[in-house]
């Protein structure tokens, strides 16, 4: 209750204010004549801005030509064409209160108090003047509804105050979005969708063209600004328009005006939307940074219809035929540049005007663009009032008393329900709110070789819209619709980072490396097994390789072991088909068929490394690995060994030393075998044979060229321990090899087996560098598989070409030398290699016939060689 009676105060006081407001605007009426007044039995108010803003202290300034007397014509000419009109409110003549507001929206406030003035004022009866003159005080008259305002400012002060007396109100021009609320602007309409509906048909262009950003110039005020923000607004709506705001203040129309502030992001092809007034100034964009920019421009409110008959009306007034509007001796003043004789003007340059000057004949003349909303809304008021005449007088016999006593509230009613054509043509209507529905053709300004440049329209936009893009044209004659975006789409593989603010701008950073695109926006990396699919946009598993049979780098190291193999199988059948002949026997069967079969593994070890690999795989390369040499070796070094030590037993004494025979020799090859395979043993129970699959091999720059290796669990490290026992062999074999070195060779093998650990050991000594110098090579399986293998082939082929294959001439190309020699005893065999070996330190000192005369002096008296003064070795 109390804020009833606060508010009910509060309203008290402001109609107290508006009453003295109304005096006072009523006792100064006389002194300054700002209206026209037209009788008639209803009366319509008009509010227009024929003159534009006063400087300080003067309310009012210049006359608009255009925006003020076109319109204010526009509405005296609707309401003659009205008045003449018998079907449209017979027997009811229209009269109008027509206001100028000055451009200010102030000073329009203070004007349509006159609009109220009779629902306030006490005394509403006719002042007469018993002399006949006219009163000082004239009865004002009832204003049933308002036509007006122009700019949205005005709009929103004047509705604030028509709303307080129920007054309806119909705008030509105003098209801010706020006038959109009807609770608060309840009483007001207009003819003109607002500028929401402008602001939603741009962002749709934009979108049907596939535009993203966008730069907004705008003139400076309510229209422009409020216009761009709701733009602005319904492009984040939409998530996909980015528009820096630039404001350029465009205030003196009809006058040019450079622009200089391009936006530096935006790309050669931009978009700029341009929310101005009609007739607003021409802007010039200077070109940036040296570079010639070329823009598409989607303007508002540029393309507007003209109407003919207002052109012939307006056309032939003239100072006589005009005498209502008190304005029009200033228009005339400042449209032919003349000077009236009555006129207060002080410039005494300007000629005098004639009075038989003509619009259009002796000076320009354009129809204002919103001539047309101004017939529409003072149509949309007669129809509504026709309306209710109908409704409220079935005799329409005038304005009854039903009718003059209906209100505001009931010809609101009226006035949304009402549905015509207006003066172009197009339909009139009003929805809850209000609002004229968003109606709005597209042109595009074109070329045509018929009739030059001109408008083309190329769509319509009816709350939706319907864009024709193939009749419309583009620079240079391009086919493509231009691009108008801040950055360009981001290829495939390529993440966007999102420019602080600009939700459309971004930079562009590729995936790199192992990355993968799982979104727009980012970058992530790959399981360590996958690489990224060719487009970035996911992942893939990284191919398995492993080394082929058909490889190059397989198929020497195989052509070599099966040359191996098949010349190891000729010796060994040799030596089973020759196998008690001299030679066979001298060189030890035992140990030969051992080291024979080391050979024949080291052979095999490359099938092995080169098969694919899997758990027996993996299991069988362990132990032939390092054992296919280390039976060899182990061989190699035992007869090496056993020489050795039977020339330094001779050196001594004629005793025979221990563990020389065949069983004996057998026995410590095997010993030595064994300790390979109990570290082989070991090893698999300390980690057991598997597969990996190792990808970090061949993780290359490049994830195309990624692959992953399919191997055995085998480290380098490994393998050199697996290899270090047979190696170490290897060169105990060869200080034996040394040592024997001076051993003649019709009694050994000393020196062949010395010259095969010496060329192994250079073969093993190039191995080792090869090897681990390639351990960090996208190549390394290829290169270190073939190098083992090729080294252990070459290492058996010496062996094999050193030892057997001279043996092997001998017994099938020569076999009158594999005869059996006669047998003599240890000592004398000792005594005969004894002397052997120091003759071999003195023959450099003697001739060679003495040298053999020594030696066969301490042999047997019977031997063959003090028979035919011949040397003739022994086997041992």
């Amino acid at each position: 209750l109390k804020g009833v009676l606060l508010g009910a105060g509060f309203t008290f006081r402001l109609l107290w204010t508006l009453h003295a407001l109304v005096d006072l605007s009523g006792s100064q009426e006389i002194y300054a004549p700002h209206s026209i007044r037209v009788e008639g039995d209803v009366t319509l108010g008009g509010l227009f801005p024929v003159h534009t803003r006063g400087g300080p202290g003067t309310p009012c300034g210049d006359i608009k030509k255009e925006n003020g007397i076109h319109r204010l014509e526009a509405m005296m000419y609707a309401l003659d064409q009205i008045n003449n009109d018998e079907e449209l409110l017979p027997n009811v003549t229209l009269g109008a209160r027509i206001l100028d507001t000055c451009s200010r929206d102030t000073y329009a406030l203070e004007q349509s108090l006159t609009f109220v003035q009779a629902l306030i004022q006490k005394d509403t009866s006719d002042v007469r003047c018993t002399n006949g003159e006219p009163p000082v005080f004239v009865k004002p008259e009832k204003v049933v509804g308002v036509i007006g305002a122009s700019a949205s400012s005005v709009s929103i002060m004047v509705a604030n105050i028509l709303r307080l007396f129920q007054i309806p109100q119909i705008s030509y021009a105003s098209t801010a979005p706020e006038l959109s609320d009807d609770r608060r602007y309840d009483f007001f309409s207009r003819v003109v969708p607002p500028d929401s509906y402008q602001a939603q048909a741009m962002v749709d262009i934009v979108k049907a063209m596939g535009w993203n950003y966008v730069s907004t110039v705008a003139s400076e005020g309510s229209y422009g600004e409020k216009g761009v923000d709701a733009f602005m607004t319904l492009s984040r709506e939409a998530g996909r328009i980015s528009s820096p705001r630039t404001k350029s203040s465009i205030i003196l129309l009809g006058k040019k005006k450079k622009f200089n502030g391009v936006p530096i992001r935006i790309l050669p092809l931009s978009l700029w939307l341009l929310p101005t007034p009609p007739n607003a100034s021409t802007i010039e964009i200077k070109e940036s940074r040296g570079e010639a920019l070329s823009f598409t421009w989607v303007g508002s409110d540029a393309q507007k219809l003209t109407f003919e008959c207002f052109d012939a009306y307006f056309t032939s007034r003239t100072l006589e035929n005009n005498r209502r509007n008190v304005w029009f001796a200033e228009y005339w003043e400042e449209n032919f540049n003349c000077k009236l004789m009555s006129s207060s003007k002080k410039d005494d340059s300007s000629r005098k005007c004639t009075g038989q000057e003509r619009i259009s004949v002796d000076s320009k003349y354009e129809q204002e663009g919103k001539v047309q909303f101004v017939i529409d809304a003072v149509y949309a008021m007669a129809h509504a009032l026709h309306n209710m005449q109908r409704d409220l007088c079935p005799e329409n016999s005038g304005i009854c008393p039903d009718m003059e006593l209906a209100g505001g509230k009931k010809l609101l009613k009226y006035i949304r329900s009402v549905s015509f054509n207006g003066s172009a043509g197009t339909g009139v209507t009003f929805n809850k709110n209000g609002d004229a529905p968003g109606r709005y053709d597209l042109f595009q300004y074109q070329w045509n070789n018929i009739t030059g440049p001109g408008y083309r329209i190329i769509g319509q936009w009816t709350e939706t819209l319907q864009l024709n893009i193939e009749d419309m044209q583009w620079p240079r004659g391009e086919q493509e619709t231009p691009i108008s975006v801040c950055s360009l789409p981001c290829k495939a593989g390529e993440s966007k980072k999102v420019v602080k603010g600009m939700a459309c701008c971004w930079h562009c950073e590729a995936c790199d490396g192992y990355q993968y695109q799982p979104d727009e926006f980012n970058c992530k990396l790959c399981a360590y097994d996958m690489r990224p699919s060719p487009n970035r946009t996911s992942c893939q598993p990284i191919p398995i390789i492993k080394l082929e049979w058909h490889s190059p780098w397989a198929v020497i190291p195989v052509f070599l072991a099966m040359l191996g193999i098949i010349a190891t199988i000729f010796v060994v059948a040799t030596f089973i088909r020759y196998n008690d002949t001299p030679i066979v026997r001298a060189s030890g069967r035992e140990l030969s068929y051992v080291l024979l079969t080391g050979i024949f593994l080291c052979y095999i070890i490359t099938f092995l490394m080169i098969a694919k690999p899997d758990v027996g795989v993996c299991s069988l390369r362990r132990i032939f690995l390092g054992l296919g040499m280390c039976i060899s070796y182990a061989a190699l070094l035992t007869k090496t060994n056993r020489i050795y030590r039977i020339f330094e037993q001779g050196k001594k004494s004629v005793t025979a030393p221990r563990l020389i025979s065949p069983t004996s020799q057998l026995a410590i090859t095997f010993s030595l075998i064994s300790v390979q395979l109990l570290g082989v043993l070991i090893w698999f129970g300390v980690d057991p044979p598997n597969t990996i699959i190792d990808y970090g091999e061949q993780r290359t720059i490049n994830p195309d060229l990624a692959r992953g290796v399919l191997k055995c669990d085998i480290t380098d490290l490994q393998i050199i321990c697996s290899l270090g026992y047979s190696i170490l062999l290897m060169v105990t074999c060869t200080v034996y090899a040394i040592k024997t070195r001076g051993v003649p060779e019709n009694f050994n093998e000393a020196k062949p087996i010395g010259f095969t650990m010496y060329t192994t050991c250079i073969v093993w000594l190039a191995f080792i560098p090869i090897f681990f110098g390639t351990a960090q090579s996208a190549e390394k399986m290829y290169i270190q598989t073939t190098t083992l293998t090729i080294s252990m082939n070459l290492s058996a082929s010496v062996a094999l070409g050193m030892l057997y294959m001279p043996k092997v001439y001998v017994i099938i190309f020569h076999p009158e030398l594999n005869v059996q020699k006669r047998k003599r005893s240890f000592k004398a065999v000792v005594t005969a290699a004894t002397m052997s070996s120091r003759l071999s330190h003195k023959a450099s000192d003697r001739p060679n016939g003495e040298a053999k005369t020594e030696l066969c002096e301490n042999v047997d008296p019977n031997s063959k060689c003090r028979r035919n003064g011949r040397k003739q070795g022994t086997f041992i």
